[in-house]
């Protein structure tokens, strides 16, 4: 069972996944095809589009080969001069190896929760070889998931640890760890430009959807005390601009004047979790394409 159990292709993900991006061009979906027929691969899926208003073209095929076939570094050496024809930036992607997933948090678990559970029964592609917080309150829980759990917390302003020291230690540990992908799982706390850039396409955000209107805390009482009719949760890749990055995935749910606030919140948190396990999902089956400030997700 996946976040979306009836996709139509969520149990056939072939032997290879080929994403590309380029410039739109008579022929792309020809040449490309014509190649893997070449190389002995049959197309089991294929889902292409075009925007118009950059004039980018993307594609997502998933292949299986027909007999043997090449090995993954033979293929990536018989594609590129097709991909370097049409200027294309890709990747040829084998969905046996599960992408490597670092969690984030601070001191809500609702969405740990729900990840470690997706992780633990199978639903998700993914690995989670450790957790990070800046607090301690899921030490234990990470323990019970026998994952090691690292304590970086970032000291007052000017104290030790600063937060150049905290980040540095949080990239040595992402690149200990071999992580594809940060997970910001309510983690309260931002990230400098420098840490941005340095995760850019590889770290997800999990935010309620009141921004910009309910900024700060509690958002969830300033919507109640508002009357808001719909909640929701939005995930994102991290940019410099605060939760203003590439959106993957939303979700809203309706709420009326009988709801209290305590139920909001609780509302809004599964939203929240259900939201993030979708695009981590998606970021996990190479569905995602980043188009400038957009996202093309492929189902």
């Amino acid at each position: 069972m996946s976040a979306y159990p009836n996709r139509a292709d969520s149990n056939k993900v072939g032997a290879y996944i080929l994403t590309l991006q380029c410039k739109d061009a008579i022929g792309i979906v020809a040449a490309v095809s014509n190649f893997l027929a070449l190389a002995g691969f049959n197309i089991r899926r294929s889902y292409q589009f075009e925007d118009e208003a950059t004039g980018q073209f993307f594609m997502r095929t998933t292949v299986d080969p027909v007999g043997k076939g090449l090995t993954k570094a033979e293929l990536e050496a018989g594609f590129r001069p097709t991909a370097e024809r049409f200027q294309m930036t890709w990747h040829l992607h084998d969905p046996a190896r599960k992408c490597r997933v670092l969690p984030l948090v601070s001191r809500f678990g609702h969405c740990l929760n729900d990840l470690l559970y997706r992780w633990r029964s199978d639903l998700l592609p993914i690995e989670i070889p450790a957790i990070i917080s800046n607090h301690t309150d899921f030490e234990e829980q990470a323990r019970w998931h026998g994952l090691p759990y690292h304590h970086l917390p970032v000291g007052p302003k000017g104290a030790a640890p600063t937060k150049a020291e905290q980040e540095a230690e949080l990239l040595r540990l992402i690149d200990e760890y071999q992580i594809d992908l940060v997970v910001l799982a309510r983690y309260m706390q931002v990230l400098s430009p420098e840490l941005c850039r340095a995760l850019a396409g590889r770290c997800i955000n999990i935010h309620h959807s009141f921004l910009p209107s309910f900024k700060g805390a509690k958002p969830y009482q300033q919507a109640f005390d508002r009357g808001v009719k719909l909640i929701g949760a939005t995930a994102h890749y991290v940019t410099a601009d605060l939760d203003e990055g590439p959106i993957i995935e939303q979700a809203v749910e309706r709420v009326d004047h009988t709801i209290t606030s305590d139920q909001m919140v609780a509302i809004g948190r599964d939203i929240e979790s259900m939201v993030l396990a979708r695009a981590v999902q998606f970021h996990a089956e190479h569905r995602v394409l980043i188009n400038g400030h957009k996202t093309v997700v492929f189902w």
